[in-house]
């Protein structure tokens, strides 16, 4: 039996973690990596010629370390599967990571079964922002300097893609976009369930 990888990325504050965590709560056997959790310390953030702290690259999060967690649930997640007998094995171990910079760093790039990229406008962002804590803060221009910037560039990098990236809109109600990805899901891995028995 395979494993199911979900990819949730998209802009800061766009709800990435609020879908993940609902999608947790209501698909069996699932679990969630998040990509903040990687960010490399303060001390070794680079900064840039007008003093802003790059957070918003992949050379600020220790992407090796993420990819090995990656692998540490894989591994475990076959062994569990393999150690369940077949009729009970009816769920397939769901992955959810969700981050930022998901598909933009190419080692990654195979793992998916399904990708979500959730956008929303520049003030609805810059709005959203404002109202969160960091740690660091977020220094006066930071968004406009160096945050939005990274997004569009990040964005744009994404043209290239070669598998195919659901866009969700992030302003919807955080019901209907789990509503959204949840049926999407369910579907996805019917049709996982349907290879596996012909397989």
């Amino acid at each position: 039996m395979k494993t199911f990888i979900v990819g949730i990325s998209g802009v800061t504050n766009g709800g990435k973690t609020t879908l993940a965590k609902n999608l947790q709560k209501h698909l069996p056997n699932c679990s969630v990596i998040s990509q903040d959790d990687f960010f490399k310390p303060e001390s070794e953030i680079e900064t840039d010629k007008n003093g802003f702290l790059q957070y918003d690259v992949l050379e600020a999060l220790n992407m090796e370390k993420m990819m090995s967690t990656i692998s540490c649930w894989m591994e475990s997640a076959r062994r569990s599967v393999a150690s369940t007998d077949r009729e009970s094995a009816e769920e397939i171990p769901i992955l959810i990571i969700e981050g930022f910079l998901l598909f933009n760093y190419k080692p990654l790039d195979t793992i998916w079964n399904r990708s979500y990229f959730l956008t929303i406008p520049y003030e609805e962002c810059k709005r959203r922002r404002s109202t969160r804590v960091y740690e660091p803060p977020d220094s006066p221009g930071y968004f406009d300097g160096h945050v939005w910037p990274m997004y569009l560039k990040h964005r744009q990098e994404m043209q290239d893609i070669t598998w195919e990236v659901v866009y969700l809109d992030g302003t919807k109600s955080e019901e209907d976009l789990f509503l959204q990805v949840y049926e999407d899901l369910i579907q996805e891995l019917a049709k996982q369930k349907c290879l596996q028995v012909t397989a």
